[in-house]
């Protein structure tokens, strides 16, 4: 059975919320996560290099000698990619392709088998509310009682507010996310997940 502790803002632990099984209980299957993270991570990539070919760069327009006579080796254009400052032969493109197509229902799968690892290892804390007053204090201060202190932790919110989000921005290894947009990358790269009643609710909702 998945429980997740839940804290007030005070840092005190106050009770037990029952989480459904078949979200926050699916056993995990390291292939189905490595596959799906490798595909985000991958769908993210921007193709920055780009080598210009013979015909883009700059210069060459004239035959730097003739043909015949001359007692060296035939040229036409010092843009050649055999000469210095010449053009890239099958160099790295901008317009390279490096999306992969990621299955719906495998990604909800993935999506579910690591939150359950981190109902499993204590590592998704529950939280009466996020009404925090904007104040970036109060929120500082309430990390370092709740379990993980110092740890990656991201906070993940139904509807985040404004002022949740300008508290947040300069607490370090703190991190907001709408629930409806937790992905395996988010769940992978921070150790801690805290959330409120409402916030799993929709989690349920979404993955169910």
């Amino acid at each position: 059975m998945a429980n997740v502790a839940v804290y007030n803002l005070t840092g005190e632990k106050t009770t037990d919320l029952k989480l459904n099984d078949d979200v926050f209980a699916v056993p995990a299957k390291k292939e189905v996560v490595h596959q799906v993270y490798t595909a985000l991570e991958a769908n993210a990539r921007e193709p920055w290099a780009h080598a210009k070919d013979r015909s883009e760069v700059r210069g060459g327009g004239r035959k730097p000698w003739k043909q015949k006579g001359t007692g060296r080796a035939r040229h036409g254009s010092s843009r050649s990619p055999i000469w210095s400052g010449g053009g890239v032969t099958f160099g790295p493109l901008k317009t390279r392709n490096y999306k992969q197509k990621i299955n719906k229902k495998v990604n909800r799968q993935a999506v579910m088998m690591c939150l359950s690892d981190k109902v499993k290892e204590e590592k998704l804390i529950g939280l009466e509310s996020f009404d925090f007053g904007g104040k970036t204090k109060v929120i500082a201060e309430l990390r370092k009682k709740l379990p993980g202190f110092g740890k990656s932790t991201l906070i993940v919110a139904q509807d985040p507010s404004d002022e949740l989000l300008v508290a947040t921005r300069n607490v370090e290894n703190l991190h907001v996310t709408r629930a409806q947009d937790v992905n395996v990358v988010d769940l992978l790269h921070h150790q801690y997940i805290i959330s409120n009643e409402e916030s799993l609710k929709a989690l349920e909702a979404r993955l169910s």
